[in-house]
């Protein structure tokens, strides 16, 4: 079970997050803080990130240095909602194969990453991987075969 506390700070302030542990200042006009959405595109890069990490790891073909870039397109009306999502992902490290932190990728999307997994499915997502400097081309998450989705996430 996952347990927050968020407590409100003043204007469209909260400080979030275990109610023992480090808080997580939010802000809904995003001046001081990430916004809530901001916060939302914050944890789906950690999440993926944390399971693309983790895979080339155990490939062992480690990264040394993981980027994401998030957008989320939103609706006009409110709520607002995300309506698709844009991920621009770069990695380095030796001996890493674009085929395998494609796949990574698409895994974490389609099978383990639990903040993905929690978002409507209808969502749209694309992802880019740039390796060691070399930009690949745009593909659409679940499009990769042998990563379609099935049970049980493994990152937090």
């Amino acid at each position: 079970m996952a347990h927050i506390r968020a407590t409100w700070a003043g204007d469209r302030r909260f400080d979030s997050g275990r109610p023992d542990g480090p808080a997580t200042p939010l802000d809904g006009a995003a001046e001081v803080a990430q916004s809530p959405v901001d916060g939302l595109l914050s944890a789906l890069a950690a999440c993926t990130g944390i399971d693309v990490v983790e895979i080339l790891a155990k490939r062992r073909t480690p990264a040394t240095r993981v980027t994401f870039d998030v957008i989320g397109t939103r609706a006009e009306t409110v709520p607002r909602r995300v309506t698709r999502l844009e991920i621009d992902v770069a990695i380095d490290g030796a001996g890493i194969e674009r085929a395998q932190a494609e796949r990574a990728i698409d895994l974490s999307l389609t099978r383990y990453c639990s903040v993905r997994a929690s978002l409507d499915p209808a969502i749209p997502v694309t992802f880019r991987l740039t390796l060691n400097g070399s930009a690949g081309a745009a593909i659409e998450a679940g499009t990769i075969v042998g990563a379609q989705p099935g049970p049980g996430p493994i990152a937090a």
